[in-house]
């Protein structure tokens, strides 16, 4: 499964995973939405810095996932904390993703910079920062 996915173009997160300096990356919520459960060892993700130039930059494998159970906000916090060495976010970042209910962690593997190319998001109306597309050639442009 392929999925294109939204980075913070602020926190610089594209140039920390080129760089290797960081190696997850993060997502929650109050609720199990996307990518929850849909994201699964050796799936392929595409990376769009989110600045709204809308070009997929580069590719990872997914090496690892961890869809965490319904926390309250001290254990989430404390699971962010604890993987901090590898997701590198900035103040602004935890603050936005730690103590969600629901954290997503998945750490990258082979990070490879592409020939940038634009997608096709018509089917996707409700633009969120998680598209699972299936196979990435179905929507590259």
């Amino acid at each position: 499964m392929d999925h294109v996915v939204y980075l913070d173009a602020k926190a610089n997160e594209l140039d920390k995973l080129l760089s290797g300096k960081k190696s997850m990356i993060i997502r929650g919520a109050a609720g199990r939405k996307l990518p929850y459960g849909r994201v699964n060892v050796s799936d392929c993700l595409y990376f769009i810095n989110n600045n709204a130039e809308g070009k997929v930059r580069a590719k990872a494998i997914v090496k690892d996932v961890l869809n965490s159970e319904k926390m309250d906000k001290e254990t989430s916090i404390e699971l962010v904390r604890k993987n901090q060495d590898k997701l590198q976010l900035t103040e602004m970042q935890f603050k936005r993703w730690a103590g969600k209910r629901y954290i997503v962690l998945i750490e990258v593997s082979d990070m490879t910079e592409l020939e940038p190319f634009n997608i096709d998001k018509s089917d996707y109306g409700n633009m969120d920062d998680w598209l699972p597309v299936e196979e990435i050639n179905s929507v590259k442009l």
